[in-house]
């Protein structure tokens, strides 16, 4: 048995956008994934190229889609009855990035897609993401660390232009 220990940086800034604005700018510059079709397929027999196709449907503009929202701020507002906190956890990536990472490292497959985190706060929403080339420095391999880049720099041009006005 191994354990190892990595360093995470965390990309984070703070809009004064209201939360449903920042969050709905997110989605608007991402695309969507059919996760049901997408099981399918890559399940099936079917070739690689049917998987890109599907995979290539809706790309968003940035090559990036949403597979999963979960609204981790509803349970803490069912238990306290309050309007607040706003917190969505964001499931983003694509399998054809994930795939160029892990057949160089397979453990990338532990972190893509990415979570990127939205949340509000005392001093505005606060859009989060933990970088994937530091996920993978631990492994050594430039090719994964070479693409997990492209892939951050992705995310951070999306928070960012999430988050501004």
């Amino acid at each position: 048995m191994a354990t190892r220990k990595f360093a995470i940086e965390r990309f984070s800034l703070i809009s004064s956008r209201p939360f449903e604005e920042v969050a709905d700018a997110l989605k608007a510059r991402v695309g969507r994934l059919d996760v049901v079709e997408f099981a399918k397929v890559s399940k099936s027999t079917a070739r690689f190229s049917e998987l890109e196709k599907l995979i290539g449907r809706n790309p968003g503009g940035i090559g990036l889609m949403l597979f999963m929202e979960l609204d981790h701020g509803a349970v803490l507002r069912k238990e306290s009855g309050l309007d607040k906190p706003k917190i969505v956890r964001f499931v983003i990536g694509n399998p054809l990035i994930m795939k160029e990472m892990a057949k160089h490292v397979p453990d990338a497959g532990s972190y893509a897609p990415v979570t990127v985190l939205i949340d509000e706060r005392d001093d505005g929403v606060h859009l989060s993401y933990d970088k994937m080339a530091a996920l993978l420095a631990p492994y050594g391999n430039t090719e994964a660390i070479s693409v997990a880049r492209e892939l951050d720099a992705k995310v951070e041009n999306l928070l960012r232009e999430s988050a501004a006005r």
